[in-house]
């Protein structure tokens, strides 16, 4: 049986789920090799759907159906991203508030501290870069501009920097560069959380302790009463959260948007916050909550992963994943470096602070594994707004800069 006019059959997509799933399963193997105590976790899922991209995304939109595939990948990607920035939003939402007054301007700082930080190594790059290429400066720019928002993994600076280029030539250029810097964007983050606290020898319960005040503080004062629970999972409250998050994430000022990430991570945190309205409950079960933020971060990793890997084989220069390794891992070091001397912040505060300003979802599922604890999430989510801001005008500027 057919549909799409004969165009796509029912075993073409039983085989994309197939694909899937498989993805999942064997990235969920690697993902549990430990190392010395370091290993992948969710993010081995995202090296085996790289693998996969590089290898067999080309057969699999040649066999199928081209444009459908790259619809049902991107389908899976924002799936997941909902899913999980929706979840996290929820779990950091009852202390996120308390966290964020007591903190604001550290928060605020470190986020701009990091994405200037990448802006500067990606300009830095660019002026010495382009005495080494045969690309006319407007062309090395946005494959750098791109790096830029692959490094940071930031959806919003790439649909920023595309913009701003103009020409399809140029965007097709900054699409290079998203997806060759994308890949250690991901992955350096990612080990980047497990590495500095085993460095710094940190004692993650006596590190728990430090985040647990403003979770105690945000028990004070609440009214005791049984609330009316919608449905037994919390599901409704959370589909309602995502949907109006969506809702808002579309609303365009000039060229910024909150996009759905931001959309949907603004409405959970109030959702969290409030947990009810008189006696109807408007926050899920904590076990809903876990299963969806590592359910969309599994979907995500695989979307992205696939798509990644296919440009990855297709465009990828060595020097230009160099450029992106740089605008990685530098901004982390100096924001780490700065949270720790001058913000004297905790080493899970600093961390969940590094997570959101380098805009990094994957990094954040890692770093509640690592820690133990679901109150890193409030670090995040106090500085990814500041950090999806920032990474806008950063990719933008320097557009306008080095055209």
């Amino acid at each position: 049986m057919d549909f799409f006019n004969g165009i796509l059959s029912i075993h073409d997509v039983s085989f994309l789920m197939l694909s899937v799933i498989a993805i999942a399963a064997i990235g969920y193997v690697l993902g549990r090799i430990t190392i010395k105590g370091v290993s992948l976790g969710t993010a081995g899922v995202f090296i085996v759907a790289l693998v996969y991209g590089c290898l067999f995304y080309k057969e699999l939109s040649a066999e199928i159906n081209g444009d459908f595939v790259g619809k049902a990948l991107k389908i899976v990607d924002n799936l997941g991203l909902i899913l999980f920035v929706t979840a996290v939003g929820f779990i950091a939402g009852p202390n996120f508030f308390g966290n964020f007054k007591k903190n604001f301007k550290s928060y605020v700082l470190l986020a701009i501290i990091i994405i200037l930080s990448g802006g500067l190594a990606c300009a830095g790059c660019i002026i010495v870069g382009r005495n080494f290429t045969d690309l006319p400066n407007e062309q090395f720019t946005a494959i750098l501009t791109g790096i830029l928002s692959g490094a940071l993994t930031s959806t919003p600076g790439f649909s920023a920097a595309k913009e701003a280029v103009g020409s399809d030539e140029l965007q097709g250029l900054v699409s290079v560069g998203y997806a060759i810097a994308y890949i250690f964007g991901v992955i350096g983050v990612v080990l980047f959380v497990q590495i500095i606290p085993k460095l710094a020898k940190a004692d993650m319960a006596k590190e728990r302790e430090l985040l647990a005040p403003s979770s105690k503080k945000s028990e004070k004062g609440k009214k005791m009463f049984t609330l009316i629970e919608m449905d037994s999972f919390g599901i409704m409250p959370f589909a309602l959260a995502a949907c109006l998050g969506i809702i808002i994430g579309s609303f365009k000022f000039g060229n910024f948007s909150l996009s759905t990430t931001g959309g949907c991570l603004l409405t959970s945190l109030i959702f969290g916050h409030f947990g009810h309205i008189e006696k109807i409950s408007i926050m899920p079960k904590d076990s809903t909550l876990k299963v969806f933020r590592e359910l969309g971060l599994m979907f995500f990793l695989i979307g992205a992963g696939v798509a990644g890997g296919a440009h990855f084989a297709e465009h990828f220069v060595a020097v230009y994943f160099l450029y992106g390794m740089i605008m990685t891992i530098l901004p982390m070091i100096i924001g780490y470096l700065f949270a720790k001397y001058v913000l004297k912040l905790s080493i899970l505060n600093n961390l969940g602070s590094i997570t959101g300003g380098m805009t990094s979802t994957p990094a954040l599922g890692t770093l509640i594994s690592t820690a133990g604890t679901e109150n890193v999430a409030s670090a995040y989510a106090a500085t990814y707004p500041v950090a999806l801001i920032s990474v806008v005008l950063v990719s933008q500027f320097l557009i306008i800069l080095f055209k």
